[in-house]
């Protein structure tokens, strides 16, 4: 496995959250506000990224149910993407959005097949887009 460098603002603060150099609150603070890439999938291509308004984010089945698939940087997205056609493109949105747009009820796993990752189950994608709301 090569070693993780990372890439945005972002990623070294969930590199620092994994280590333990900072609290939970203080990387949750960093992703509301961050953008982050999320794969849809395209009919046509252009450029690779998504040009209709109505995209199919790649959500993912688990035991726990419906994981949105998210990533720190579009090329983290790369290798992961191959597995599933059609969603080699995408866009690039604040996270707040995606809670704004796509409501709650599903979870998020935050780069997916890297070492340097997250996984949000639905229960505490709610809570984090609750608390945001106060």
């Amino acid at each position: 496995m090569s070693e993780f460098i990372p890439k945005n603002d972002l990623e070294r603060q969930l590199l620092a959250a994994q280590n333990g150099e900072i609290s939970p609150e203080t990387f949750f603070q960093t992703l509301w506000e961050a953008e982050v890439f999320l794969p849809v999938y395209e009919r046509h291509q252009i450029g690779g990224f998504q040009s209709d308004l109505r995209a199919k984010p790649l959500k993912l089945e688990t035991e726990n149910g419906e994981m949105l698939a998210l990533f720190t940087h579009p090329g983290r997205a790369r290798s992961f993407v191959q597995n599933f056609p059609g969603y080699e493109g995408g866009l690039v949105v604040a996270f707040s959005w995606i809670l704004e747009k796509l409501g709650v009820g599903f979870g998020i796993s935050l780069n997916p097949g890297e070492a340097v990752g997250l996984d949000l189950q639905p229960q505490a994608v709610a809570q984090l887009a609750a608390q945001r709301k106060k």
